[in-house]
């Protein structure tokens, strides 16, 4: 693809743009239920176990339908595969890193999961911001 089709708006697939090294392939009846997008700050995060990433991708999950979410445990241990007691700890871990806030609703009514999308200052060290343009170091002043 050359500068003049790109002007054009003529459309090419990304694979003639990228080497790439995973394919996805079209919608079967797996995908066609959706997917969850889970912030590269938590994927990489060296302050959560993989069960709470997992925890925090469940969560993900169900609050992306409805803003919020309030699954109860023993759902979010079902769906992950894992014991109820083990939902509890990667919760308090998300929630002592400050990914999510645990509210409880009261008495037999399951906890609400505020999902904190925003990377820390820590994590943001991980992600660079890149603005596009090429940095250059400035000349130094010469004094005459």
């Amino acid at each position: 693809m050359n500068l003049s089709d790109r002007r054009e708006g003529k459309i090419t697939s990304i694979s003639a743009v990228l080497d790439r090294n995973i394919i996805l392939k079209g919608a079967d009846i797996l995908t066609a239920k959706g997917f969850t997008q889970v912030p590269n700050h938590v994927l990489v995060s060296d302050r959560l176990s993989p069960g709470s990433k997992l925890a925090y991708a469940m969560l993900l999950k169900y609050a992306w339908q409805n803003d919020c979410c309030f699954p109860g445990q023993e759902r979010l241990a079902k769906d992950m595969g894992v014991t109820d007691r083990s939902v509890r700890t990667y919760l308090q871990e998300l929630e002592a890193q400050k990914f999510i806030v645990i509210k409880q609703r009261g008495l037999g009514k399951p906890n609400l999961y505020e999902l904190n999308l925003s990377a820390s200052t820590t994590d943001r060290k991980n992600f660079p911001v890149r603005t596009g343009k090429k940095q250059t170091s400035r000349p130094e002043k010469f004094s005459y």
